[in-house]
């Protein structure tokens, strides 16, 4: 039996399996070592990037606190620009729009010039009359061979609506020929008006400034309401039999016979020259200063033009309409005086509105005569409440009531009484 010899082991095999795991084995320590190292540094590195990183917060949170900051402080700039420019729009706006207009309106001999020289004295205030710039019906021919060189032909309104060549131009210029002609036309009288007026307080401490104007038809506060919406009214009211009155000694001052525009009949220029030759004398007689017609036409005018206004005013110009009776001004002057005074938003305290009832005194304007003293032929003639009674007779007061009494009840004067 032949055996196969046996293959020699490799020389060190032994030693070298047991070098391998020596080596293993003394390598551990050494690799945890480096691993603990390895983390020690990452964990370093990681601690000094979150570091790093809450700076970078806190700046960006400073630098997004120093935008807000800014932020805010351009938005307040931006608003105080917005509030400068707007208070300069203002501004110039102010120092472009004409001052405050008003117009004291009332049927002819109610108070209204006494209104007007009450607030004319006023420091803030301008006041003048009669400038006629409403009233499109108003127009006369005959006023051009008067004596009189104050009395105009026509009002503004009608001057600008009858000039043919204006219309014409209106109807076709280029600017203006779309639009309706009369309601231009009307804008014209409005700047026109509102021209005249303000070119006035040029010079003057003035800051408002207001024209009489008597009414000249029923319609004519509608039609002032409609060219000047902005402006304010006083509505100066009186009895109208004191209006008639009153009226019929300045139609006798002013008729044609005279040099004036009102024409009287025969007998009324008869009642005039008697009653002006001995007054006492006339009313002893039992006579009165009318005839049935006149005291009629008086009464009816008084009625339609009142009532009118009285309903027009606070429907078309609603807080910038005011009244005024003549007989709260005759018993109740200061206080009537700054409620109007307050009323035009000027000052209205009792220190200022006393002097300006004192220089709208009648004596004043009557040269000394006393209110009651009656002068036929002046313009001041009597300046009381409740003359009526010493002129009509009980036919004139028939006569009116049967015109205008629904007005007289609803203004109180029905009692017989003027309050």
């Amino acid at each position: 039996m032949t055996t196969e010899p046996e293959t020699p082991r490799k020389q060190g095999g032994q030693s070298a399996g047991r070098s391998d795991r020596a080596v293993a084995a003394g390598d551990g320590p050494e690799r945890v070592a480096r691993g603990r190292g390895e983390v020690e540094s990452v964990e370093a590195e990681r601690d000094a990037a979150r570091a790093e990183l809450a700076k970078a917060t806190e700046r960006l949170r400073r630098r997004e606190q120093r935008i807000a900051s800014l932020t805010a402080s351009v938005q307040h700039e931006k608003a105080a620009v917005h509030r400068a420019r707007a208070e300069l729009v203002r501004v110039r706006a102010a120092a472009a729009a004409p001052p405050p207009v008003f117009f004291i309106v009332g049927q002819a001999k109610s108070g209204t010039s006494w209104v007007m020289r009450m607030l004319d004295a006023h420091p803030e205030v301008l006041a003048r009359g009669e400038g006629r710039f409403f009233g499109s019906s108003y127009k006369r021919a005959d006023v051009k061979w008067m004596k009189s060189k104050t009395l105009q032909p026509s009002s503004l309104h009608r001057a600008l609506l009858d000039a043919d060549y204006l219309r014409s131009w209106v109807e076709r210029s280029v600017w203006t020929r779309d639009g309706d002609t009369n309601s231009q036309l009307n804008e014209l009288t409005q700047a026109a008006a509102v021209h005249f007026l303000t070119a006035a307080l040029e010079g003057s401490e003035a800051r408002v400034v207001g024209d009489k104007t008597p009414f000249l038809s029923p319609d004519m506060l509608a039609e002032l309401a409609s060219i000047c919406p902005t402006a304010k009214v006083i509505h100066v009211i009186r009895d109208g039999r004191d209006v008639a009155v009153s009226a019929m000694h300045h139609l006798w001052n002013h008729s044609v016979d005279l040099g004036g525009g009102h024409d009287l009949t025969a007998a009324e220029k008869e009642i005039r020259d008697a009653y002006r030759a001995d007054p006492d004398a006339f009313r002893r007689a039992g006579r009165t200063i009318f005839t049935p017609e006149r005291v009629a036409l008086l009464a009816e005018a008084w009625g339609a033009h009142v009532s009118r206004a009285m309903a027009d005013g606070p429907r078309l110009l609603g807080p910038r309409y005011t009244e005024v009776r003549f007989e709260a001004l005759a018993s109740r002057t200061v206080p009537e005086a700054r409620r109007l005074f307050g009323f035009l938003g000027v000052n209205s305290r009792a220190t200022v509105a006393r002097p300006c009832v004192d220089k709208a005194k009648f004596e004043r304007w009557s040269r000394g005569r006393k209110r009651g003293t009656e002068d036929s032929s002046s313009f001041y003639r009597k300046g009381i409440v409740g003359d009526w009674r010493n002129f009509f007779t009980d036919r004139n007061e028939s006569i009116f009531r049967e015109e205008a009494g629904d007005l007289l009840r609803e203004l109180g004067y029905d009692s017989g009484a003027s309050s």
